[in-house]
């Protein structure tokens, strides 16, 4: 079993930033590819961004390239998303997940976390 715990979500003007941070406990983090994904009200979960489990390959979906960074600490079992430049669409609930494989994780993650609200006015 991985636990999956996000932190740094809140309300932010467009135009601003919020970094997203998700801490791992439980099964060893550096062995998962970790990702993010997110879903807005009336709307299905979509992905954001992932990262390998030696953070060489990252992955991102075309909305949020440029402007949204993921990085991964595996000393600190904590993955992060740096987010920038936001727009109200952008409003979500913010997911973490951890998968085995980079393809798994964006396409079938095995965990995720419990979720943070992030709510950009425009």
């Amino acid at each position: 079993q991985v636990q999956l715990v996000e932190s740094g979500g809140g309300l932010v003007q467009a135009g601003g930033s919020l970094r997203l941070s998700c801490a791992a406990s439980g099964r060893t983090f550096s062995n998962y590819a970790m990702g993010w994904f997110r879903q807005a009200p009336g709307k299905e979960r979509e992905f954001v961004a992932a990262i390998s489990w030696g953070g060489g390959s990252t992955w991102y979906a075309d909305s949020v390239k440029g402007r949204f960074t993921i990085s991964r600490d595996n000393a600190k079992n904590t993955v992060y998303l740096q987010m920038n430049i936001l727009k109200p669409e952008d409003t979500a609930v913010y997911y973490c997940a951890a998968g085995r494989s980079g393809n798994m994780v964006r396409t079938t993650p095995g965990y995720w976390g419990q979720g943070t609200q992030v709510t950009v006015s425009s």
